[in-house]
């Protein structure tokens, strides 16, 4: 393991520990209402949300017109989320924030998981099974960090969890979005042994729109957490209750993983200019670095060819899309943890100049098929402009399939983002290690206002889908509502994945001829005739003197803009 360290993303519990990159004094003084006027505020009372689930939203904007911060509002809206949405993430999740108070630099929180101190280097897929494919769960250690130091203190923290309470304890209706993936993943959830029950109707069969889903114990643990502290959840009962259940079922996490789980870090957004914006993204484990990739290697194509609905947009966004992902999977950023000097090489000019030049067809390329993986984005900006991007997640549709029964809450599988047999890998699975991710929470500014706040679920295709929507709305007249309804593409190798159906043909012979294969997702989840597989934008603009929420119509959740 020694002469493999400088190339493991593992984090040592020292780097943890380690002064964060100190955040701008006047960021602390604006959060206290010390900074001089933001004009992109003036048009807000309380704030704006866009998240998955209407709950959710609705939960957060109660914060704000209570008077709390977006950084409050993020927190009841993660914990809700959490209770609404338990196909995309909950307490066993991970969270990454995005965070930018206007006229003051971001500042990213790196709120990553950790594989296990037992994860062994030569683990096969086969063992990675319900309780294995857990990861430490960081999602409330990184939220209760969020608020102690950036909240209001309007709002104790047992406040803000007190909405996601009411919801597992009285009841959520579930939307058609949230019935087709229970129906979709029906046998998984009634097949597994590990108490998904919790999260079925009392006959364990997957609710139907407009079936009120209860979870009791859920609302036992959630209480806990809000009388006890975050610290509960890794030093005290729930801690010990997850451990003893994971020793019970086979699992790797242990009572010392929770004991010993480090603070998150804050970290220095990566960023780029595009067309005189200022583009921010979350650093590595993070999938930032590739969407931005896809920005410079699109802005090489003038505004006029990226127009929507035509077909110079679709050859250009495929060309830089393949680059992207092709460099991301031949070319990774090596080290996780020191990983500025080689993220600024691939987003140098003369680094995007190289990839855009050395562009080739993908011919005899092995086919791949994108990975699955699920999540949940929401975007909060309150009346005073300070604009929240927060990406969370349990990484596969219903995570591991296993919760405690004295607890409520799905395991993450952030173990299946490991490389298997490759000791050598940068990304090789291992102890203590993060996992590498494509979650991309991104902030756009103008003369260093806030102006877009945006990210996505969806694996790889949260990646394709904040770019493209992000290019589209600095390059166009259009609005973000319009934009977040529009059909996207995918690239995968030799594959372009297309969501228009009634794409013109003669467009889709000449990426043929190119030698790509055109290829239409599963339609199973799909709705208003556009398809979660290419995930869920929700965002938040400033048009026109005022600020917009849209929430993506191929999920149920809503924005809200007081």
């Amino acid at each position: 393991m020694a002469e493999n360290q400088s190339l493991s993303p593992a984090l040592p519990k020292t780097h943890f520990m380690k002064t964060p990159v100190k955040p701008i004094t006047l960021l602390l003084l604006w959060l206290v209402g010390c900074t001089t006027p933001n004009q992109n505020a003036t048009s807000l009372t309380a704030g704006v949300v866009s998240s998955a689930t209407p709950e959710a939203t609705e939960a957060g904007m109660d914060i704000l017109r209570r008077g709390g911060n977006a950084v409050d509002a993020a927190v009841t809206v993660s914990f809700v989320l959490g209770v609404t949405e338990p196909a995309m993430t909950g307490l066993g999740a991970g969270v990454q924030i995005l965070m930018a108070a206007p006229g003051e630099e971001p500042i990213s929180i790196n709120g990553t998981t950790l594989a296990p101190a037992a994860t062994p280097i030569d683990a096969t897929s086969d063992d990675l099974k319900y309780h294995r494919r857990s990861t430490v769960p960081s999602m409330v250690k990184t939220l209760a960090y969020a608020h102690k130091k950036y909240g209001s203190g309007k709002f104790s923290w047992a406040e803000l969890i007190e909405p996601a309470i009411n919801y597992a304890e009285n009841g959520f209706v579930v939307g058609y979005f949230r019935h087709m993936v229970y129906n979709k993943y029906e046998d998984a959830l009634r097949k597994s042994p590990y108490s998904t029950g919790f999260i079925l109707m009392p006959d364990r069969r997957v609710p139907a729109p407009g079936d009120t889903i209860r979870q009791p114990v859920l609302a036992q643990t959630l209480r806990r957490l809000a009388e006890k502290g975050s610290e509960d959840f890794y030093k005290g009962e729930i801690a010990a209750q997850i451990a003893a259940d994971m020793a019970a079922n086979g699992g790797w996490i242990s009572l010392e993983d929770l004991n010993n789980f480090p603070e998150p870090v804050e970290l220095q957004p990566l960023s780029v200019d595009f067309r005189g914006y200022k583009v921010y993204s979350q650093p590595p484990p993070c999938g930032g670095w590739t969407m931005l990739q896809i920005l410079k290697l699109v802005e090489r194509s003038t505004p006029e060819n990226l127009q929507p609905n035509t077909p110079e947009r679709l050859k250009n966004l495929v060309r830089a899309e393949d680059l992207a992902f092709e460099n991301r999977r031949a070319s990774p950023v090596p080290d996780l943890v020191n990983y500025k000097e080689a993220v600024q090489a691939q987003l140098s000019e003369a680094g995007i100049q190289k990839l855009w030049e050395g562009y080739t067809p993908p011919v005899n390329r092995a086919v791949e098929e994108s990975a699955g993986g699920e999540t949940t984005h929401f975007s909060v900006v309150d009346k005073d402009g300070l604009a929240l991007a927060v990406t969370s997640s349990i990484n596969a549709y219903f995570g591991a399939a296993a919760m405690s029964p004295e607890l409520g809450f799905l395991y993450n599988t952030y173990m299946d983002d490991f490389e298997l047999g490759q000791p050598d890998h940068p990304y090789a699975i291992r102890p203590n290690a993060m996992a590498y991710s494509s979650m991309s929470p991104t902030i756009v500014r103008k003369d260093r206002q806030n102006v877009l706040v945006i990210g996505s679920p969806g694996s790889a295709r949260i990646i394709s889908s904040v770019a493209q929507l992000s290019q589209l709305w600095m390059d166009t007249d259009l609005g973000i509502e319009q934009i977040v309804g529009m059909p996207r593409v995918h690239v995968v190798r030799d594959r372009v994945y297309v969501e228009d159906a009634d794409t013109p043909v003669d467009w889709l012979n000449n990426l043929r001829k190119q030698g790509y294969q055109i290829t239409f997702p599963d339609y199973d989840l799909t709705q208003k005739g556009l398809n979660s597989y290419y995930g869920g934008i929700h965002a938040i603009a400033f048009e026109k003197g005022r600020w917009v929420g849209a929430a993506d119509p191929r999920r149920d959740g809503k924005a809200v803009s007081e």
